[in-house]
């Protein structure tokens, strides 16, 4: 599977991978960040998981503010399958509880429609709650609201009208199955190039600049 571009929060991402062995650690490490700055508390786990090992002490220069951190990027580069397997987009069991309390307004309660209709096109509940999410605004836009379209999904006459957000879900899925990952747009980055593609003239305030980082978001909440 190929990997779309990394966003801005792959470092944060890749180091909480990282220490994800060490959770136990964690709350001794809280409490010596009380403010709640819990990345300063990630690096703390990473320097302790090293000096646990023998390992040589990062140390930073006053020449430079990367300058003995390659320890720790040893520790993070070779995490890039671990990435493309969460980040698959084909279907694996997302549980309903988990997903349903990230569902608000609209959305409340559609987990079994995502569930569902991800395994009837093969996808991951997760992307197609995430892109309901987004195009939503977490089941708060006048689309949900009005016409229970809860994708963006576009007819001869604009958006569509279903008679109920799970028609929206299921049609959702089979657009995107169809139109999107069967022909090797397979990355959230790539399925949005295409979705909600960037400069579009249906798009005048720059809305879909934010759509992949925005779908994103949400994918890396639904765990």
């Amino acid at each position: 599977m190929s990997i779309g571009p990394v966003s801005s929060d792959w470092f944060k991402n890749i180091a909480l991978l990282t220490i994800s062995a060490n959770l136990p650690k964690l709350n001794s490490i809280n409490q010596q960040f009380p403010d709640g700055d819990f990345f300063q508390s990630i690096l703390q786990s990473v320097l302790l998981e090293q000096k646990s090992a023998n390992l040589p002490q990062p140390q930073l220069s006053n020449g430079s503010l990367l300058a003995g951190i390659s320890p720790i990027l040893a520790n993070i580069k070779d995490y890039s399958h671990v990435l493309e397997t969460a980040r698959t987009l084909d279907f694996s069991e997302a549980p309903l509880e988990n997903l349903n309390s990230n569902l608000k307004g609209k959305l409340s309660n559609v987990g079994t429609a995502f569930i569902e209709a991800g395994r009837k096109y093969n996808i991951n509940p997760k992307l197609l709650a995430s892109i309901a999410m987004h195009e939503t605004g977490n089941g708060t836009s006048r689309a949900a609201n009005e016409k229970n379209n809860i994708a963006g999904m576009m007819g001869k006459n604009g958006l569509k009208h279903y008679d109920s957000v799970e028609e929206s879900v299921f049609d959702m899925a089979r657009n995107l199955r169809r139109n999107y990952l069967d022909k090797g747009l397979d990355t959230i980055a790539k399925i949005g190039a295409k979705y909600a593609p960037v400069g579009a003239t249906n798009d005048p305030t720059g809305l879909n600049n934010h759509w992949v980082k925005g779908v994103n978001n949400f994918f890396g909440t639904l765990v």
